[in-house]
């Protein structure tokens, strides 16, 4: 995943941009980066591993260093970014948020010339530096940007820094979110909505799907318009968008309340405490308690001082180990208890396994889990959006393979999306079983469609239905 934040002021903008690009550190943990422009001092750029420091730490010495009256940067998961380079366009930099399926066909058949591409440590090329490729293309830089939108399969939001403005792309069915700010100095763009508003500005508004507008200080230019046919990804209130955030005028915080309220009016459980995995859980939870009149507690909390969020040891046992030590059970509120536990989403299982095991060995009675969303079937094919890097990595496909005996093909898949039916019911027992959670609920997807509250046929659900769209 990824987020990224723009900046055009009459002023420097560094600072801003600074903290803009700080609050999107929840969506993603291995690189960061800064780019500038200054009409006396030109580009400057600036990227940085991120993964055992933050983004404040590593990028202290550019806020003072840095000069600029336009910008752009990002946090990203996967590629360095913002990328700089020098065309027949002048000097741009990028960053980009997104997914790329047919990269290997762009390579063959659309880029011209012998052209090469620096290969990241993955052996991967870079997405967004073949996204400034794919706008070399073109005469013009929007056209550049439409083409490349057009052409990538998968989907693709960006920022392009010129020396007279930035320009600011949402992806053609708006599966991201670009947000507009503005105060007396200049606008701002962002990923996320509250990222700009400790910083002064105030929300202009959100781009639409497909629309291409330019930023300079003194405006927001549309230069070419936005669509109808919108498809934001729903994972976005589900689990990657922080609570203070909102897209498309629906909060993140009252999305998840409305989802633990949705659980709690399916569910006929007594236990003697709510509680939420900390943090994306916690306002499922509240909203199940006030929903159930089941007392919310913490039977444990997370001790996060000393640990950086990415804080990656080198062995699978002894991130399992890490993942353990960060959990301070709280003895009073777990002893002969019955909990009920909320977590946004189970992916691989094996975090919220061990956190089951570590309140049975802390002396719970019955450790019960809800979960705020639908199962998760399907690997996103818009979005970078899955901490699974394979779909069997799943623990629901894992779970499909063994009853069906074997790798199932998605019509098989689609069988196991209706909460009604057998099969569905199956896969809940056997994952319960597996994780030995005392019961299993997740969810459904009609009542978190519901929760969101935008028109069912504006928000993409692929990974949990399979729809394509």
């Amino acid at each position: 995943m990824g987020g990224f934040f723009g900046v055009a002021s009459r002023e420097d903008c560094v600072f801003d941009l600074f903290f803009g690009i700080d609050y999107h550190s929840h969506l993603g943990t291995r690189r960061a980066g800064m780019a500038v422009y200054h009409p006396e001092r030109g580009f400057e750029k600036a990227i940085h591993n991120i993964e055992n420091a933050p983004f404040r730490t590593k990028f202290s010495s550019e806020i003072s260093s840095m000069k600029g009256l336009f910008g752009i940067g990002c946090i990203s998961d996967f590629e360095p970014q913002p990328i700089l380079i020098r065309s027949h366009h002048g000097t741009i930099a990028v960053v980009s948020v997104g997914k790329i399926n047919n990269v290997d066909q762009i390579l063959s058949e659309t880029i011209v010339g012998n052209s090469h591409f620096f290969e990241m440590s993955n052996g991967e090329i870079n997405p967004t530096e073949l996204v400034a490729a794919l706008i070399n293309q073109k005469d013009n830089l929007i056209e550049g940007i439409r083409y490349a939108q057009e052409i990538i399969d998968g989907s693709i939001s960006m920022l392009v820094l010129t020396k007279k403005s930035i320009i600011a792309a949402r992806d053609p069915k708006g599966r991201t979110p670009i947000i507009l700010g503005k105060k007396p100095e200049g606008f701002c763009a962002s990923f996320e909505s509250f990222a700009f508003l400790n910083l002064g500005y105030q929300p202009e508004r959100e781009l639409g799907p497909g629309e291409i507008v330019a930023i300079t200080p003194d405006s927001v230019k549309t230069l070419v318009n936005p669509s109808k046919n919108m498809k934001i990804c729903a994972f976005l209130w589900m689990y990657y968008g922080y609570p203070s955030s909102s897209y498309e005028g629906k909060s993140v915080e009252t999305v998840r309340y409305n989802c633990g309220k949705l659980l709690a009016s399916r569910d006929g459980e007594t236990p003697d405490i709510v509680a939420g995995i900390p943090d994306s859980g916690i306002a499922h939870a509240v909203g199940y308690s006030n929903a159930s009149d089941i007392p919310y507690g913490r039977p444990f909390v997370k001790y996060t001082p000393t640990w950086p969020r990415s804080f990656t040891p080198p062995t699978n046992e002894k991130r399992h180990l890490i993942a353990k030590m960060k959990l301070i059970p709280i003895h009073e509120l777990i002893h002969g208890k019955s909990l009920l536990l909320i977590d946004d989403s189970i992916v691989r299982g094996t975090q919220l396994g061990e956190t089951t095991d570590f309140l049975y060995e802390n002396g719970a009675r019955e450790v019960h889990i809800r979960v705020g969303c639908p199962p998760l079937l399907f690997g996103c094919k818009y979005l970078s959006f899955s901490r699974s890097s394979s779909e069997m990595e799943l623990i629901t496909r894992r779970v499909i393979t063994k009853l069906e005996g074997k790798e199932p093909d998605r019509e098989t898949l689609k069988k196991y999306v209706d909460p009604n039916g057998e099969k569905y019911q199956k896969m809940l027992d056997m994952i319960c079983e597996e994780l030995h959670f005392t019961s299993l609920r997740y969810l459904r997807l009609d009542d978190m469609l519901k929760a969101i509250g935008l028109p069912e046929n504006q928000i993409c659900t692929y990974c949990w239905s399979g729809e394509e769209n």
